[in-house]
């Protein structure tokens, strides 16, 4: 707050006139108001309030157990005092500084034991106010002085019964009473936080309070905790000896860092935490793992996991790890490293499905990686000299082992998902299939690969990237359907009674011909809408074709793959559904149905009746853009505004008590006002006096000198001796006179410049009177002119 110079005192005084009026004050009001102004300083006025009110605020703990509010105000004093919740970036001394003193006031704090024993009673107070302040600040005592503080409440009578206590409490601040104390005790074993079982206790009891709790979650990221898990990550260089305990924890953190950012969260709560991970350098430091050496394949494998939700829909986290470098000669990006091993059989299932999911989520919502990707495959970027994405997704595509097939081609769907643009891209690429025969596209060679018949695992991977390539696209269905070998083999799959194995293939199928109906142009003469229609009803029958259709949601392992996005299976052969395909399914399964069912009159209603919903939805979305716009920018200003009103309440919380404080001093200064008034007319009184006296005396010295001019002039007719005698005389009293005429004039001077220092001072006591009358009216009091009253009863 802004202080009027010469009115307002120093902070220090105030802070102890504060003080003083919470010791001894006996008015509850007044106290609680003094300890109330006391927290509005205490984070500005750390050290001042700290080293004056610390005392105070303890005994208040102690005397004022009937007020729930009085007791709040001076658990949060306290907090602000012994933690640095500074919110802007400080440079290292500052910060250095700010910690320095907590650790200061901490000590002092916990100097004496019954202190933290109190605070456990405290605990015991069921009102919110009380509980959640006490709470923190036990917590931020931990934070600071970890083991004596654990070892005073060890030894304190019903210490620790007085903390299992709190579990009967069903309220959201027994869960962060938990997770404070984890936090705590994960800070003071951070320099051995792979060891120990205190260390995994506290991961798990973490995780548990903070999985699917938004409330927990957040409080954690508020509380600026993401930040304070960068250390527990730093495994160093020598990774050739890993405990079973080392294992155990990491692998509970690397789960702690998922729960933050787990895709079932809401997204502004994830997008918020992914921000945090890359800026405090988490992102960084699971990458370093994800690259090291020596790391043991369970972990390993968590680490694929966990980077993968760090960057999931996060642009700037997904250009990050674009941008990853494996240390090998010569570099490789991580991307590429990883791929190596989804399509490489020798490595570990689990590790196979981390590696796509991590793939998935590097491209999801990520058209900049999609295009990076695309790109890799077309002619003219491709390097015979180096390994790309592109070659290690074609060749898994079609490789002899079927798990890496349908590994690739889901990989490839999701570098299409959403993306019309590659879809077209993806139709330039060309592969040579064998000596003297012309290149094929690659949705051509996945169409004839699936012709020839193979595992189930395998056709089931390329009619899923045969659905991504065309679907959204008629260009793409064009180029399908130009294959003239492509619609009777998909009819006839579908129209074969074949066993409980292929029905998923038969289904998919069915899916795949309703695309090329539902995105058909009629380009082609002979594959048009109606014809494919008339096709389905003659050599499969609508009813049959819909109930082919129902074999893909039907199927017992869509579901599986339709909770969460990563791909979670027992074992290789049922790895067969992808979560974004099966989103795909759902909203296409209907629209299919309904397209197969239509008449070409219907169609033709329904397709003008789409155009003007099209844009009728076209303006909505412009309309709820720009209302969300609108109503982003009415949430800050209303956020700033009750920042703001806040920030003015605790001013005029501090004015008001500091106007009270000096409401004697305003007596004070009003005395002295009428004081320097009087003082000032007996100067103008004696001023004139003098004047006058001073007049007088000229008048005199003049006649005396007209008087002398005589005497000389007589002189020369008297005796020479008689006339020496009375010029001497004469002399004389002229040089007496001269004399008392400069000890007046030097009376004069002075008594001005006093008249005018007490102008001048005068002056400067009404600009300090205006100025606080200025102040009083900001604040809404009724102010009373009272210099003009005053200089009313002056004249009277």
């Amino acid at each position: 707050t802004g202080e009027i110079p010469g009115v307002l005192v120093h902070q220090s005084a105030l802070i102890q006139k504060l003080c003083d009026r919470v010791a001894s004050s006996t008015l509850l009001e007044d106290r609680r108001d003094a300890v109330r102004a006391l927290k509005s300083l205490s984070k500005k006025y750390r050290m001042e309030v700290g080293t004056q009110a610390m005392d105070h605020l303890i005994n208040v703990l102690q005397t004022d157990r009937s007020d729930s509010e009085i007791l709040g105000y001076a658990l949060d004093t306290i907090y602000n005092l012994i933690c640095n919740d500074e919110e802007e970036e400080q440079d290292e001394n500052a910060q250095k500084q700010a910690d320095d003193l907590g650790a200061q006031f901490t000590e002092r704090f916990i100097q004496n034991p019954e202190h933290i024993t109190l605070l456990l009673t405290l605990l015991e107070e069921f009102d919110f106010h009380v509980r959640l302040p006490g709470v923190k600040l036990l917590t931020a005592l931990l934070k600071n002085q970890c083991v004596q503080v654990q070892g005073i409440i060890l030894i304190s009578p019903l210490g620790v019964s007085r903390m299992m206590d709190l579990l009967a409490d069903s309220r959201e601040v027994i869960l962060i009473l938990h997770m404070f104390c984890c936090i705590c005790v994960l800070h003071a074993f951070a320099s051995t936080m792979f060891l120990g079982i205190v260390v995994e206790d506290c991961l798990l009891l973490l995780l548990n309070l903070l999985k699917n709790n938004s409330s927990n979650q957040n409080f954690f990221k508020e509380g600026s905790y993401i930040q304070r898990m960068k250390p527990w990550f730093d495994v160093g260089d020598n990774n050739s000896g890993w405990s079973a305990q080392k294992v155990t924890n990491l692998h509970f953190m690397l789960q702690l860092v998922r729960v933050m950012v787990s895709p079932v969260n809401s997204p502004g709560a994830t997008a918020s935490c992914q921000k945090s991970m890359y800026h405090c350098g988490l992102l960084q430091q699971l990458c370093t793992i994800l690259m090291a050496t020596g790391v043991p394949a369970d972990i390993l494998t968590e680490t694929i996991n966990t980077v993968s939700e760090v960057i999931r829909g996060s642009q700037v986290n997904q250009d990050y790890f674009a941008s990853v470098n494996a240390p090998s000669n010569p570099p490789r990006p991580a991307i590429v490293v990883l791929l190596m091993s989804m399509v490489n059989e020798r490595q570990p299932f689990v590790l196979r499905c981390a590696v796509l999911y991590c793939f998935q989520c590097f491209l999801y919502k990520n058209q900049k990686g999609q295009g990076e990707i695309v790109a890799t495959l077309l002619p003219s970027t491709i390097d015979a000299n180096s390994i790309s994405a592109g070659q290690l997704l074609c060749g898994g595509l079609f490789s002899a082992d079927s798990l890496s097939n349908w590994c690739a081609a889901v990989a490839l769907a999701h570098a299409l998902q959403d993306n019309p643009t590659q879809k077209e891209q993806l139709l330039r690429v060309q592969l040579a299939t064998s000596q003297g025969k012309p290149p094929v596209s690659l949705l051509q060679q996945c169409t004839n690969i699936l012709s020839q018949g193979s595992k189930v695992q395998t056709r089931v991977g390329l009619l899923i990237a045969a659905m991504y390539m065309d679907q959204q696209l008629s260009i793409a269905v064009t180029h399908f359907l130009h294959n003239q070998e492509n619609v009777p083999f998909l009819t006839a799959q579908i129209s074969e009674n074949l066993g409980e194995d292929e029905r998923l293939v038969q289904g998919l199928c069915a899916l795949l011909l309703g695309i090329c109906i539902y995105y058909n142009d009629n380009s082609l003469e002979n594959y048009t809408k109606e014809k494919l229609k008339q096709l389905i009803e003659k050599r499969i029958g609508k009813e049959n074709f819909v109930e082919k259709l129902g074999f893909i949601t039907k199927h017992e392992l869509y579901s599986r793959a339709a909770q969460k996005p990563q791909p979670v299976f027992p074992s290789p052969e049922q790895m067969l559904f992808d979560h974004e395909f099966t989103k795909l399914v759902k909203e296409l399964e209907g629209v299919i149905t309904k397209a197969v069912h239509k008449s070409s009159e219907e169609e033709k209603k329904e397709e003008e009746l789409i155009r003007e919903q099209d844009t009728q939805i076209k303006e909505l979305k412009e309309q709820v853009t720009s209302m969300t716009t609108q109503h982003e920018q009415m949430q800050n200003t209303l956020t700033q505004q009750l920042s703001q009103i806040q920030q003015h309440k605790d001013q005029y919380n501090i004015l008001k008590l500091k106007l009270g404080l000096f409401s004697g001093q305003w007596s004070a200064d009003r005395g002295s006002f009428c004081k320097l008034r009087e003082e000032m007319e007996e100067m103008r009184k004696q001023n004139t006096l003098l004047q006058s006296q001073l007049s007088d005396k000229d008048s005199i010295i003049s006649s005396l000198v007209s008087i002398l001019v005589l005497v000389c002039v007589f002189v020369l007719f008297l005796n020479s001796a008689d006339m020496e005698l009375q010029l001497a005389s004469a002399t004389s009293t002229v040089a007496i006179l001269e004399t008392e005429k400069s000890k007046l004039q030097t009376e004069v001077q002075e008594s001005k410049k006093e008249q005018d220092d007490l102008l001048m001072l005068l002056a400067d006591q009404d600009q300090k009177i205006t100025r606080l009358r200025q102040r009083l009216k900001d604040l809404g009091e009724t102010v009373r002119d009272l210099i003009f009253i005053f200089e009313l009863n002056l004249q009277n």
